[in-house]
């Protein structure tokens, strides 16, 4: 009797192995379900007697072999079955054109001392037949049969075979050919596509009646496998597992309908073979390892025991929001005590006058003026308490007017971010102003505006040494804005210490770990210390 219980899901599987593909095997099972009238029976049969065993197909299963009515067999990866119509066609020499029919006909003939085959409806066509090339060919994404396939569709149908069509590179021309300067507009197109290799084997079905094994028009695919170099395995339909068996019709002389299973039965590996397999891992990844050392070599560059290197990869990207056109940056970085760097750093730039553009309300000069700054912090005498003092980068923009003449458009200062990164800062800007028309007018028409003797003054000068610094009745006003882009990289032996060491907070560059992770710590901490000193003082006036 027929099914009740179809599978209703036939889309494709993917499977990730690091397995060895040769180890693949699978089951197929096929039978005949029903032959002539209708396609499934829903109600049983009222006949009885020898006309209801006809229908019901049991004397069609006494007079014909059992391969007619049901087969199993187990497939490998790129097994060829031969199926009748391969071996009526390639019995004749005459027939064999390529290496792979003449190669086919040795295969037959000794197939044919054998006791010939075993199979009856179940064959395969591995990856070098005609089969899988046209099929590769002919696939088609809408049921349209006026569908052209793209240019790009025609690409991914060869990458199948570029394995068999890649040639070997020879290692004189390798070294010439890693990069192409002038790319043609053919090898662009040819390049342009996702060029992993993938193999595809199918497990076919000949499901013609009793007697016409052999014709092509009764041949179906049951089962399609592709295999691509990175181990990803592509089975279409999926394994059956505990879901129903797979339906397929036939429309001839009479319609029949056909079930059918796939199951995998590859041969799971032993935990020997297991244990043994990790080993090989564990070794080739540690030689791998020991190669990329042998690659980086032993001068890579360390620091000293208590020192903290410090590299910026800054830019200035832009300044947006200023009166005047044609503007430029000055800047420099100033380095607080513990704190060096090589004879060869410069510490200060200018950038190129840049004239501005309206970007919705505001005029914007772009700079991208690119700057690399290198520091180094050494660990002094200091308690632990204490905190490195980060440095400070100052700047202020100016403006050149027709007669080459410069006008001060703003100061702003930046602290060099305290955490590795990437870290975009918008800064605005301020400048001094004087009361009146006249400063305005001078600073029109001869250029002439108060400045900073100072660029510290826009913090805390490096001249002051008193305990309070008073700004009072200095008159500035709000200008633009500049934006920095800076890539922070902080290199020190004590983040290769072990979280135990780091523990102990022994030091500051040890606590530089978490404090270059959570860039807020260092201001939470310095506002601590502010107000410990103002509770401090404040417990000394008390009586």
């Amino acid at each position: 009797m027929a099914e009740s219980r179809w599978s209703s899901g036939a889309s494709a599987a993917v499977y990730r192995s690091r397995d060895p593909v040769r180890n693949l095997r699978l089951r197929v099972r096929i039978q005949r379900v029903t032959s002539a009238g209708p396609l499934l029976p829903q109600a049983p049969l009222l006949l009885a007697g020898p006309r209801r065993s006809e229908l019901l197909g049991l004397t069609e299963r006494a007079r014909r072999p059992s391969g007619e009515v049901e087969e199993e067999a187990e497939v490998g990866w790129q097994e060829k079955l031969f199926s009748q119509f391969e071996v009526d066609l390639y019995q004749n020499a005459s027939a064999c054109q390529t290496p792979l029919d003449r190669q086919y006909h040795e295969d037959i003939l000794k197939l044919e001392k054998a006791g010939g085959r075993k199979n009856c409806r179940i064959f395969t066509y591995t990856d070098h037949d005609r089969f899988t090339n046209l099929e590769e060919h002919c696939q088609k994404l809408t049921d349209s049969d006026h569908e052209v396939p793209s240019y790009l569709a025609e690409r991914m149908a060869n990458v199948r075979r570029r394995r068999q069509d890649r040639k070997p590179i020879e290692t004189s021309s390798l070294k010439s050919k890693i990069i192409t300067w002038e790319p043609s507009e053919e090898f662009i197109k040819n390049n342009h596509v996702i060029n992993t290799p993938v193999q595809t084997m199918y497990i076919m079905g000949d499901l013609g009646p009793y007697g016409k094994l052999g014709q092509r028009e009764y041949e179906r695919v049951l089962c399609t496998i592709k295999v691509d170099s990175n181990g990803v395995i592509i089975v279409k339909p999926d394994f059956t597992g505990t879901k129903g068996p797979y339906r397929i019709e036939v429309d001839g002389e009479k319609r029949e309908v056909w079930k059918y299973t796939i199951e995998n039965v590859s041969v799971q590996m032993r935990p020997e073979e297991a244990e043994r397999e990790q080993r090989m891992l564990r070794d080739l990844y540690s030689r791998h390892k020991k190669y990329l050392s042998g690659l980086v070599g032993t001068e890579f560059e360390m620091t000293l025991p208590g020192t903290l290197r410090l590299l910026v990869n800054g830019e200035i990207v832009s300044a947006q929001g200023y009166e005047y056109d044609n503007l430029y940056v000055h800047f420099f970085v100033e380095l607080p005590d513990k704190w060096s760097s090589p004879a060869f750093q410069q510490l200060s730039g200018v950038t190129q006058t840049c004239a501005t553009k309206a970007v919705g309300w505001e005029n914007v000069a772009y700079f991208c003026y690119l700057f690399t700054l290198e520091m180094f912090f050494t660990q002094g005498d200091e308690s632990e308490d204490s905190l490195p003092t980060w440095p400070v980068l100052y700047f202020e923009v100016l403006s050149l007017d027709s007669w080459q003449r410069y006008r001060v458009e703003g100061y702003g200062s930046l602290v060099l971010p305290a955490s590795p990164g990437v870290h975009v800062l918008t800064i605005s800007t301020w400048r001094p102003v004087e009361l009146g028309t006249v400063a305005e007018l001078r600073r029109f028409f001869i250029g002439g505006s108060p400045e900073l003797e100072d660029l510290t003054y826009v913090r805390i000068p490096s001249t002051f040494k008193g305990k309070r610094l008073s700004r009072l009745g200095f008159r500035t006003e709000t200008t633009g804005s500049v934006t920095f882009r800076l890539y922070c990289l902080q290199q020190s032996k004590a983040f290769l210490e072990t979280s135990a060491l780091r523990q102990r907070m022994q030091s500051v560059l040890d606590r530089l770990g978490g404090f270059s992770q959570q860039s807020s710590v260092y201001n939470v901490l310095e506002a601590f210390q502010r107000a410990r000193r103002r509770m401090q003082e404040a417990c000394k006036s008390l009586p």
